[in-house]
């Protein structure tokens, strides 16, 4: 990118590097997720200055080789939209459909129509469709609202729709601890170490079909949701369940376009249970443990932020911002420790 003028302030760069980022098709090879609009927001939202936002785009596009869009191959209308679900062929041609309903529609609504549908596929590109939808609809950007809606149907992955049982837990705990049993979880051959593509292979045994419906949802399940991803991410580090922390943020993010928002609810649980064979099913820790973290001297966030945005991996990105946006709900101290690990702080 040219550098910015130097009048402009750095909400005018974010801006431009959004529209910038758009260019480049939502996964670039192979079937990677493109968290580059994104987390040019986390940033921003941290500090960042325009020169580095500017800088960013480059670095990122270098360091994971961006791809264009992919070329149009047919119109996707009102008339055939689900036939397509899940072809990343067809990324290209399911913005423009979505840009149209935007344009009819608006934005709140056109999500509000759709994502009912885009829900039962919650698993999309590893949940990252979820996360770009989540970011478009907290900034509030038309634009991002289509390309999140074409990225979620063009890489569109049901886990499963259970079989209608009650639920049988209120706890998320035990949907997670169902997965130490089965022994075929202990055995998942996938075609690439991709998380989507565990996530589906997890997916496809028969055992797995009861997890859609164990969980009822309740008012505190989001709370409780937060909490255990929390302590499961300060105890492993791991890579898959950061993806449970900055998820429930997400949640929230985009919870004005959740039509019933105990639907994706249900499925984002799900297909975090879907990821215990490849995190390698680990140990629960105890509340003990977990005290013992939280008591631990951990870095304010301004001392965080100035660390985070010199980083240019994104999870290190992500994963702090939506740390400081859960710890202004909950408090929680051990959101800074989380935060300053995965930064090397501590």
């Amino acid at each position: 990118m040219s550098a910015p003028h130097k009048a402009a302030g750095t909400s005018d760069v974010l801006l431009r590097c959004i529209g910038w980022s758009q260019q480049w098709s939502a996964e670039f090879p192979y079937m990677l997720a493109n968290h580059l609009p994104m987390i040019l927001v986390a940033m921003h939202r941290m500090g960042a200055g325009p020169q580095r936002l500017e800088a960013f785009c480059e670095i990122y596009r270098v360091q994971n080789g961006l791809v264009p869009v992919p070329e149009p191959k047919g119109a996707i209308t009102l008339q055939n939209w689900r036939d397509f679900l899940g072809d990343r062929e067809r990324e290209g041609d399911y913005r423009a459909f979505f840009k149209g309903e935007v344009q009819r529609l608006g934005a709140t609504p056109t999500a509000r129509l759709y994502l009912p549908v885009m829900f039962d596929g919650f698993a999309a590109s590893a949940m990252h469709a979820f996360m770009r939808t989540a970011y478009a609809t907290w900034t509030d950007n038309d634009e991002e609202t289509a390309i999140a809606l074409g990225y979620w149907a063009a890489t569109y992955l049901d886990l499963g729709t259970g079989r209608g049982d009650p639920a049988s837990t209120e706890d998320p705990l035990d949907v997670l601890a169902y997965m130490y049993g089965p022994d075929e979880f202990r055995h998942i051959v996938t075609e690439q170490d991709l998380l989507w593509h565990n996530m589906r292979a997890v997916a496809a045994k028969p055992d797995f079909a009861p997890v859609h419906d164990m969980l009822a949802i309740g008012p505190d399940t989001m709370d409780k949701f937060a909490r255990l991803s929390l302590a499961l991410f300060a105890a492993t580090q791991d890579f898959s369940l950061l993806h449970a922390l900055t998820g429930t943020h997400w949640l929230r993010m985009m919870a004005s376009r959740s039509p019933d928002p105990a639907v994706p609810m249900r499925r984002f649980w799900q297909t975090i249970a879907s990821l215990i064979p490849k995190i390698g099913f680990p140990d629960i820790p105890t509340t003990e443990q977990v005290q013992e973290w939280r008591r631990l001297k951990a870095p304010d966030w301004p001392e965080i932020f100035a660390e985070a945005v010199q980083h240019d991996d994104e999870h290190d990105l992500s994963l702090t911002f939506s740390a400081s946006e859960e710890f202004k709900l909950y408090g929680d101290q051990l959101y800074n420790y989380v935060a300053a690990k995965r930064l090397g702080m501590i």
